[in-house]
């Protein structure tokens, strides 16, 4: 297969963001992600739910995260085969990341339309928090976050 996106042959890639983007570092992949967090999906109702995507493409990145084990297919009919598509525990493992990707481009967009909280309708925003210290990580403390 081609690489994706992201070229991981790139030297200097050796980071946690360099391995997330091996795996799912193209504009398809996470867009079909996104398509599947609701739930599993057959394939047309993915294409249909990925604006601008060709069906080539929807059953290649389909199969690249498959083998990534992001998505996993489990088939509906026998004869003849059918599949839908679901994620993983990894692939919803994403969906964190995803608000964060989506959060960002709201902001530097001025067609994206920010997330917004159902109950009241304004704009959501995103920040890093500690389960160990049960508190949000703001202002310098945040600056200093590392990978350990």
């Amino acid at each position: 297969m081609r690489p994706m996106g992201y070229d991981p042959r790139m030297p200097g890639t050796h980071s946690p963001l360099s391995a997330a983007l091996e795996r799912v570092g193209d504009k398809w992949s996470l867009l079909v992600v996104e398509a599947l967090l609701p739930g599993p999906r057959r394939f047309n109702e993915l294409a249909a739910a990925v604006a601008g995507i060709a069906p080539n493409i929807l059953s290649d990145r389909l199969k690249r995260l498959e083998a990534e084990r992001v998505v996993r297919a489990r088939p509906y009919s026998e004869r003849p085969v059918r599949l839908a598509y679901e994620l993983t525990g990894e692939g919803q493992e994403l969906a964190g990341a995803l608000r964060l990707l989506a959060d960002w481009g709201s902001r530097v967009s001025r067609e994206a339309e920010p997330l917004r909280h159902a109950v009241c309708g304004t704009p959501v925003e995103a920040r890093w928090y500690c389960p160990t210290c049960e508190r949000p990580v703001e202002g310098r403390e945040a600056e200093e976050i590392r990978h350990v």
